[in-house]
């Protein structure tokens, strides 16, 4: 009577477990989870427990744990909180000139739903924001062939969740991310670029190294056996690479000069600072745009290539793909955003009683930009181009010390405000323990050399040793 007892109960958790995973297909439902939750526990305390509700031994009737716990749960396909076994699944990608109207009415989604789904769906994540090339699934009912969900992917960290049943309701899920700490290091061959990606880098990692050192170092000037290490954070999702996070620390040598920058954040400020507790942000930044380089220095006898002849050029070119980000190089105010025949499309800013900067030939301006708009360093401003007199897509920046143009290489600027001084104890613990790992760190080159002399070691040892 006891062993057909446990049958019973073992035939019961059967078939609770089908019941749950058959009635509720959505994994983040909550009566979903309390089902599978109480499944679960059942089978784990039958599993490991040789003693049956009336105290009982299992084994005393011929039932062994092994069996009690041998009925598996099935591995079920499971994405974007769905089980797609249970339904009709339709994978593809944005087209170009595609929209939401079009996808779904192929899916026999009627237009007057479609329109109030649009509607719900305008301060959540608005339809117009599809782009081409992204990702979608449509989810459709097996029985009834109707579509009943439209799930959109506009980045890897995140989905969108169209419902398309009576509540057409929509929701963005963000993905959960995990964060590890990782160390890199490499050695300027002929780019940073080749560097970064022979070495298995994701390129973010230059732009953040950039970020972080570029008013120390001349990224322009970089050459060959400059070195750098970096410590920073990898993120992954569903255990499969999906960029870089912050980056913690850098070292790099240039010109057999060494520079730190390490990241530091309490209540009152966050940035990098170098072994001294100095801020590494300076109060200009070296150029307006990134991964760019000088096609024309400032020059007061320069041959212009357009007119033909000798006349001042009193900025710097800085060469860039069409439609690069241009940067603020500081705070400040915009007192012109316009345009003329020469300069074409620009932006000037100034930034205080002393000093403005200009940017020109500008494709268009960055979306609020006009005069009187107040802004941060580092916010685009505008994009490249090629309007008024420019041979090419570039950015001519200029600078402005009390109404003259300089050349604001040679300019000796303010330095930033510096760290107070009892939050410096704080910053020097971190500070040595982040530069210990950073020294620890060996460059990829070095490593191969000295797995070669390892090798060749063995190679004697075997000779004498035959």
């Amino acid at each position: 009577m006891i062993k057909e007892y446990y049958f019973k109960q073992k035939t019961k958790l059967q078939q609770l477990k089908q019941k749950s995973l058959l009635q509720y297909s959505r994994l983040n439902k909550p009566r979903f989870w309390g089902a599978f939750g109480t499944l679960v526990i059942a089978i784990t305390a039958l599993s490991n427990s040789d003693i049956l509700p009336n105290g009982t031994s299992a084994s005393s009737i011929g039932v062994t744990k092994t069996e009690i716990g041998s009925f598996d749960i099935p591995d079920y396909n499971q994405k974007y909180g769905f089980v797609l076994d249970n339904y009709e699944v339709v994978e593809s990608e944005i087209q170009n000139n595609e929209f939401l109207s079009q996808i779904l009415t192929k899916h026999e989604v009627p237009y007057p739903q479609i329109d109030q789904l649009a509607r719900r769906a305008k301060d959540i994540f608005d339809v117009r924001g599809l782009r081409v090339g992204k990702g979608y699934t449509i989810l459709k009912d097996k029985e009834t062939g109707k579509a009943t969900h439209f799930i959109y992917e506009p980045s890897v960290y995140k989905y969108v969740v169209y419902d398309l049943q009576d509540s057409t309701n929509v929701e963005i899920v963000e993905r959960a991310i995990q964060t590890e700490i990782r160390e890199s290091s490499g050695i300027i061959e002929s780019s940073l670029w080749n560097a970064m990606i022979d070495n298995g880098m994701n390129f973010d990692l230059a732009s953040r190294m950039e970020d972080a050192l570029a008013w120390s170092v001349d990224f322009y000037h970089i050459q060959k056996d400059d070195r750098f290490k970096l410590i920073y954070e990898q993120n992954y999702i569903d255990g499969k690479k999906v960029g870089v996070g912050k980056l913690i620390a850098a070292y790099f040598k240039h010109y057999d000069l060494d520079y730190y920058a390490f990241h530091f954040k309490n209540e009152k400020h966050e940035g990098f600072f170098d072994e001294e507790g100095r801020s590494m942000k300076k109060v200009f930044l070296k150029s307006p745009v990134k991964y760019a380089r000088i096609s024309s220095a400032f020059n007061p006898r320069r041959f212009h290539p357009i007119l033909r002849r000798v006349k001042p050029h009193l900025g710097t070119d800085y060469a860039a793909p069409h439609g690069s980000p241009i940067l603020a190089t500081a705070d400040g105010t915009v007192t012109k955003a316009s345009y003329s025949r020469g300069n074409g499309r620009y932006v000037k800013l100034r930034h205080d009683k002393v000093y403005e900067t200009q940017y020109l030939h500008m494709s268009r301006f960055a979306k609020g930009i006009r005069p009187g708009v107040r802004v941060k360093q580092g916010q685009c401003i505008g994009y490249v181009g090629s309007t008024g007199l420019a041979t090419g897509p570039h950015v001519c920046y200029r600078f402005w010390k009390n109404g003259k143009q300089v050349n604001p290489k040679r300019e000796k600027l303010p330095p930033p405000e510096p760290m107070p001084k009892e939050d410096l104890p704080k910053f020097m613990v971190l500070k040595d323990s982040l530069k210990t790992q950073l020294d620890a760190i060996p460059f990829q080159e070095i490593a191969r050399e000295e797995m070669a002399e390892n090798i060749d070691s063995l190679k004697v040892l075997s000779q004498k040793n035959p």
